[in-house]
């Protein structure tokens, strides 16, 4: 006997989705196992959850906030078909970093990780395991390490050198200019665009510790257009991993691919592993040349590409070959340890700006600790508490992710008394946590005092829940100790070299943008004049 199925006859087929629709919905309302669940937010649609809520103006974030206020410090949303907790609190956030650390260990797939990332083999987005491990704990040894910081301390050292001596060659230009000009005023200031400096500073750094490359822009053409090429492939990376794709909330309209994000994944997938690609090639003709006996670089002058050749030689890596995991790996560095990182120093420049009573502190500090007749030092960061200070405090109001990176939990539990079921995601909201009226006096305004005396014990290494920027738990950012010591140092030599205003003396204007990390919306333009005499920016 043959049957008919449904599919065979349109409108049949159309009786029996609506008919599923109404099952679905009706098992969800009336067939719940009877156990507490944190509050669902309202305003969701079918389907599609509670995403058209997010398409306005404002960071997810600052919704999310919102939404906290009304609801509590847990509540879910459903994004398309996916529950998802939301996580407000200090107190939350300490029992799911601790106590339910190792079953909110998880990350859900997404389809960027997968295109992009080399098949999920990104250590930090791919779920705790043997490989995320093993491949976290070479990272941290050979590349993140104390040691291994102290090691490459050379390379901050020249990047940030080489940043302030731009910056000095372009005020002079532009006094010589006035000059020639005739102006009687040669000692004036100069507009510059931060923003882009900064990324070229902060990714020249990561790239020479992990690949021995740098793409300075130069008035080279060939230079100029490989060093775009690259900063492109990154920067287009960095936007489609805090994009979330259709597919990712809505996994049966995946294939559809409406608005054409898992094609444009797929080109930057090409570019970036081209690059990548043809940087591992030239790491291992340098490996075979030193093992015939030609000339090569010392163990303590390797880079983290040449480390990890090593590591992973005749190793299996659960299904992946190890030049993947070498590029994988590399990628997931680069992305971590430049964006975040030039996150941070655009927005403690911009709250200096608009607070220049906090601006003047910290140059006062740095003459008297430092002096005008010497340059800031690694070693000189200890002594320099005041800025370490306005480091804590950027780093609470405008953390680089403000939304941590979702976790999925990996089997039942209960959180905060509410019950979640193993597959449930979860997003801490880091900026919601630092911004508690109930920890933080003044809590939305710029004050670093507040680490010099009511909180001068609190620290931003994931032990203290009211501030954990990097994260905390066993997911907390490997490269956390990198982070600040790139960022205060490259603060502090900014500040001590240069005087800055904003044009016309105008607020900054702190529009933030959406993604995986909070970067300026707009260009960072600052009026700068040296500090310090003309032989220290040689």
């Amino acid at each position: 006997m043959d049957f008919l199925l449904p599919c065979e006859n349109p409108i049949t087929a159309g009786l029996f989705a609506v008919v599923i629709v109404c099952f679905y919905y009706l098992s969800q309302r009336y067939y719940r196992p009877k156990v507490k669940l944190a509050p669902e937010a309202k305003g969701a649609w079918p389907f599609l959850g509670h995403l058209p809520l997010f398409g306005g103006s404002h960071p997810p974030h600052i919704k999310f906030g919102d939404m906290a206020d009304k609801y509590g410090p847990l509540f879910s949303v459903r994004l398309g078909v996916y529950r998802t907790l939301v996580v407000s609190s200090s107190e939350v956030a300490k029992e799911c970093f601790t106590t339910l650390d190792l079953r909110a260990s998880s990350r859900p797939k997404m389809a960027a990780v997968q295109i992009i990332g080399y098949n999920n083999a990104m250590f930090g987005f791919t779920s705790s395991g043997p490989y995320w491990r093993e491949i976290r704990r070479i990272a941290t040894l050979d590349l993140l390490s104390n040691r291994r910081l102290q090691i490459l301390g050379h390379i901050r050292v020249f990047e940030v050198q080489t940043f302030l001596n731009e910056l000095y060659k372009t005020w002079s230009t532009a006094n010589m200019i006035k000059k020639t000009e005739g102006s009687c005023d040669g000692d004036r200031v100069v507009l510059v665009e931060l923003k882009q400096m900064l990324g070229d500073l902060t990714l020249n750094v990561i790239l020479r510790m992990i690949a021995g490359k740098r793409y300075c822009i130069t008035t080279d053409e060939n230079q100029k257009e490989e060093a775009r090429r690259v900063q492109d492939a990154f920067r287009e990376f960095s936007y489609f991993i805090g994009l979330l794709a259709v597919g990712d909330a809505l996994p049966y309209l995946q294939w559809l691919d409406l608005g054409g994000h898992e094609k444009g994944m797929k080109k930057t997938a090409k570019k970036i592993d081209a690059i990548i690609g043809g940087w591992l090639e030239e790491h291992k003709r340098r490996k075979s040349l030193k093992a015939n006996g030609g000339d090569a670089k010392g163990d303590d002058d390797q880079d983290f590409m040449d480390a990890m050749i090593s590591a992973l030689e005749g190793v299996d890596f659960g299904g992946y070959d190890a030049d993947t995991v070498n590029k994988a790996t590399c990628l997931m560095l680069i992305a971590g340890g430049s964006d975040t990182t030039l996150v941070t120093l655009t927005w403690a420049i911009s709250l200096l700006l608009n607070n220049v009573h906090v601006l003047n502190k910290a140059q006062e500090e740095l003459d008297t600790v430092i002096g005008r007749e010497n340059v800031v030092t690694e070693s000189d960061l200890s002594k320099l508490v005041y800025i370490q200070a306005i480091v804590k405090e950027t780093l609470r109001l405008y953390p680089a992710a403000p939304l941590s990176a979702p976790h999925e939990f990996n089997e039942d539990c209960t959180l905060a008394g509410y019950h979640v079921p193993k597959g449930t995601r979860l997003i801490t909201n880091l900026w919601k946590i630092q911004t508690d009226p109930r920890i933080w006096s003044d809590p939305l305004e710029f004050k670093p005092e507040r680490f010099l005396t009511t909180h001068k014990t609190t620290d931003v290494r994931g032990q203290h829940f009211e501030l954990i920027p990097f994260g905390s738990g066993r997911r907390v950012c490997p490269g956390l100790s990198f982070g600040l010591q790139t960022v205060q140092f490259t603060l502090a030599s900014f500040l001590h070299a240069f005087k800055i205003w904003t044009p016309s003396n105008g607020p900054v204007d702190m529009s933030e943008s959406s993604g995986l990390t909070n970067i300026r919306a707009t260009p960072l333009e600052v009026l700068i004049k040296p500090r310090l005499s003309s032989q220290l920016y040689a």
